[in-house]
């Protein structure tokens, strides 16, 4: 009986681990007052898993490894979905999984998509939930058993270009941050990412759902990360398949280039097939395994 008790005891402290966060303290910045109102859109895809939409309360979900395997690295994962919806499990809590397995401690965050109804500025509400994730998984970072400096940010799709966008705008908070905490990722993970809103090899999509229909040049650039690398720019793995006929996989090639001009530690893979999303090919394990060597050979975990 008591080693009954003691297992449940054990499961259901495991549980208790999974937390999910409220962003901003539950109030989002910019809001508009029909956002009090609006119902998050929830459904099933079978192919892709959950899928996500009008998101008015941004959270960040929990996942810890299991007692005594933790490494002290920390990933924030953005899913991707063009910013018009985020697939949830597919890019987001099935890769948290797989983290925790490696003694990473994985957060998923449900950040919100761009609506000119709900928020006064919409293209800045991404990059305001990325910054505050970040700025919460670094103060507490003691508590998770963190590595203050080991705390990167993965994103696919469209929720690679959010994750470029914290890589390369981290000088510039977009949120309140009274104690200065740095928003500097130590480390980006970019799975076939929107890099560019160039007409050239820009995704329209994304950019339109971003910035709107015409959005201002300057605009345009600011948000086309292969144009803001620095040299304080953090370290990249990047993955892209060259048939990839959603996004081109010249974002990857130039913001790889444009880190590589500026000295900065990156590996890039381009696969010869696999389109976007590596619906069919190559496996989880392939890319993923990829993913984790290049943390291992540089460092990070």
């Amino acid at each position: 009986m008591l080693r009954i008790t003691g297992l449940l005891l054990l499961l259901s402290m495991a549980t208790a681990a999974q937390e999910t966060i409220l962003l901003h303290g539950g109030t989002p910045p910019h809001m508009l007052p029909a956002a009090a109102t609006a119902k998050e859109n929830v459904r099933t895809d079978k192919t892709v898993g959950l899928l996500v939409s009008n998101i008015t309360q941004p959270t960040l979900e929990v996942f810890l490894p299991e007692a005594g395997k933790a490494n002290g690295t920390a990933v924030i994962i953005c899913p991707g979905g063009g910013y018009g919806v985020l697939l949830m499990s597919r890019e987001g809590t099935d890769v948290a999984k797989a983290f925790t397995k490696e003694g990473v401690t994985a957060f998923v965050l449900k950040y919100r998509l761009p609506a000119a109804s709900l928020m006064r500025e919409p293209s800045l509400a991404p990059l305001q939930d990325a910054q505050e994730a970040i700025r919460i998984v670094r103060e507490r970072a003691k508590e998770w058993g963190i590595d203050e400096k080991k705390i990167g940010i993965m994103g696919f799709s469209a929720g690679g270009h959010l994750a470029a966008t914290a890589g390369t705008h981290f000088e510039q908070a977009v949120i309140r941050n009274k104690l200065g905490t740095s928003l500097l990722p130590g480390f980006m993970l970019l799975v076939n990412p929107v890099i560019s809103f160039t007409d050239s090899i820009g995704h329209a999509g994304s950019r339109k759902n971003l910035l709107g229909t015409t959005p201002a040049p300057e605009k345009v650039r600011w948000f086309s990360n292969e144009l803001q690398v620095s040299d304080k720019t953090p370290p990249a793995f990047l993955v892209h398949a060259g048939d990839d006929t959603v996004v081109d996989e010249k974002n990857s090639l130039y913001f790889y280039q444009a880190l590589r001009n500026h000295k900065i530690p990156a590996s890039l893979h381009i696969y010869q097939k696999g389109e976007h999303g590596f619906l069919k090919e190559p496996a989880f394990d392939e890319w993923f395994g990829r993913c984790l060597f290049w943390m291992r050979q540089a460092g990070w975990m």
